[in-house]
């Protein structure tokens, strides 16, 4: 007899209370149902079913086995389950939160494609600067720039690495002048991103050396990078952001690259998830594509 088959039966019947009952939850006979077992109790060669004509009850080894059982034959389920997901076209709710700018332009359309790819694949996607608790709020996945440092306890994959550029407008540059060299950004005035209330220096990769720190001076600060745009384009001050989101603006003449001759200090994204034995196909091909095409989008 097989083993495999003979714990099923067994743990049924335990679970069920009866011979009887299992036999007609498997659709065996109950002489069936008795012979699964006594297999077991055989190859063991201890009594894990304590039986008389009234009642039946487990040995303290029966019950130790019967535990056991429960987690082989839930493994066994689980690599099933696994097998059937990395065959079957993928499905299913993908759930992914990602900062409001870098998804909407850059993440979303990816995960759209791959929608368009497999209908079965639903997404639920979350546009939100803040930082989310993956377990509390249920996400299968995040997408956050910065440091993967900072969230510790995920699996972390870098998707794309951000060109941070120096952009100002023709007005503001024809009032304030050009500047030529990094060090000279201190003495302009800026539009500041603020983050998580935090003001974020602006970064610039030294040689050999840490990246240098500056922090322009500044009265106006906003925790949304559109609308740092916006005032940059304004002439309210010079901005450091993403090319991506610039690259429209400094194509048409509405803001200006400044220092175009200094190394761009690369700010990272990554696909974040929870630590787990068998990643989901749906997930994992949602890092995949993010990996393969948001370089591209980068500039």
């Amino acid at each position: 007899m097989d083993r495999l088959t003979s714990m099923a039966v067994f743990v049924k019947a335990v679970e069920l209370g009866s011979f009887t009952a299992a036999a007609e939850a498997l659709e065996l006979s109950g002489p069936m149902v008795g012979k699964y077992v006594r297999f077991l109790e055989e190859r063991l060669g201890v009594r894990l079913i304590a039986r008389t004509t009234r009642r039946q009850s487990l040995t303290d080894f029966g019950r130790a086995y019967y535990e056991r059982c429960r987690m082989v034959l839930a493994e066994a389920d689980a690599a099933d389950a696994l097998v059937i997901d990395q065959l079957n076209e993928p499905h299913g709710k993908l759930r992914v939160t990602m900062p409001v700018h870098f998804g909407r332009r850059c993440v979303a359309p990816v995960l759209l494609k791959l929608a368009q790819q497999y209908p079965a694949l639903e997404l639920d996607l979350s546009f939100n600067d803040r930082f989310t608790d993956l377990a509390d709020d249920g996400y299968d996945l995040a997408i956050r720039t910065g440091s993967s440092e900072t969230s510790p306890g995920l699996v972390a994959r870098r998707v794309a690495q951000q060109r941070m550029v120096v952009c100002a407008s023709p007005s503001y540059i024809e009032r304030n002048g050009e500047p030529q060299q990094v060090n000279e950004l201190a003495s302009h005035q800026a539009v500041i991103y603020r983050r998580s209330g935090r003001v974020r220096p602006w970064l610039f990769p030294q040689e050999d050396l840490p990246a240098a720190a500056i922090t322009p001076i500044h009265r106006m600060r906003f925790d949304d990078l559109a609308a740092v745009a916006d005032a940059a384009t304004l002439g309210m001050g010079m901005a450091w952001l993403p090319y991506w989101l610039v690259r429209e603006r400094i194509e048409s003449g509405d803001l200006i690259l400044l220092l175009p001759e200094e190394p761009c200090f690369l700010y990272d994204a990554y696909a974040m998830w929870l630590p787990t034995p068998h990643l989901p196909r749906r997930v994992r091909l949602a890092v995949e594509a993010l990996t393969e095409a948001l370089p591209a989008m980068m500039g």
